[in-house]
């Protein structure tokens, strides 16, 4: 392989990994803290990616903003949104067994797609990067690589340390880590389990619904964008081990350089690889690569 395709597959590949964290570090939180089986995840991206569409024309003349403040009101309105069907819905699950949880998560992904289809349509959208990203930087003598490419890399990789920061070093962070090892013993010590939990959910949405939004200028806006995404972020966790941020990250970058050099060196087998690498994992390691924490 020619060294300058080699690293153009490489940044591909932490691309992908990176973003995949983003969407799978919310669904190990709200899986292995809260002990949902959370099928609607793959809509909170959906959600992300139709709300920078939908809202890029309207930051940018009326509020004055750009498109780092787009990706901000994507985020606050969908923390906001996690905030409130934490409340209305997914409160009265934790004593319900898995079949339950599966048919009303499964459920919202109907009526999320619903309502898609009355809001905005059944038609795929494009959203162009801004302006200040729109460029390409030289590799080599022919070959170039998007600007907005690194940029996505750039804000997870910012993310995924405000995360780990926020889980490690912060009051919350203690709380979130005291209810993931015993939620009784923590509500006997005085932490508000019912509003803690409301909290991990909206920033589990609020993770999945950015990664939808910095995506979009790269992947587009279609109907069921969701569906994929929540298979394969689902293989990370599993892949990580349930609650791991550590795995989560770990997998999502081994998820991302298997699929991305998989399509390139093995295309007519690329689709099970990644499946493949679950199943030697689990062989090992049958929990995971980490445990919760």
């Amino acid at each position: 392989m020619d060294p300058t395709i080699f690293l153009i597959q490489c940044l591909n590949a932490i691309q992908y990994g990176l973003l995949l964290f983003l969407v799978a570090s919310g669904l190990t939180l709200i899986f292995g803290i809260m002990g949902i089986i959370n099928l609607a995840h793959g809509s909170f991206y959906m959600v992300g990616a139709y709300m920078a569409f939908a809202l890029q024309p309207v930051v940018g003349p009326f509020l004055g903003g750009g498109f780092a403040a787009t990706l901000l009101a994507c985020v606050v309105l969908a923390a906001a949104l996690g905030y409130v069907l934490e409340w209305a819905f997914f409160s009265y699950l934790y004593t319900r067994d898995h079949l339950q949880q599966v048919l009303m998560t499964y459920g919202l992904i109907l009526v999320f797609e619903e309502l898609r289809s009355i809001l905005v349509g059944n038609d795929v959208h494009g959203i162009a990067p801004p302006e200040w990203l729109g460029g390409s930087i030289p590799l080599g003598g022919v070959m170039t690589y998007p600007v907005y490419r690194l940029f996505i890399s750039a804000v997870c990789l910012a993310v995924a340390g405000l995360l780990y920061w926020v889980l490690s070093r912060t009051r919350l962070g203690m709380a979130i880590r005291a209810g993931a090892s015993n939620r009784e013993m923590a509500g006997s010590l005085g932490i508000d389990i019912d509003r803690l939990f409301r909290v991990v959910f909206a920033l589990g949405v609020a993770l999945a619904a950015l990664a939808g939004a910095i995506a979009a200028p790269v992947s587009s806006v279609y109907p069921g964008m969701g569906h994929a995404v929540l298979i394969i972020s689902f293989v990370v966790v599993v892949i990580g081990g349930i609650g791991s941020i550590r795995g989560a990250f770990l997998a999502a970058m081994l998820v991302g350089a298997v699929d991305t050099f998989g399509q390139v060196l093995f295309p007519q087998a690329s689709g099970m690889l990644v499946y493949l690498l679950m199943a030697a994992i689990l062989l090992l390691k049958p929990e995971g690569l980490f445990k919760q924490g």
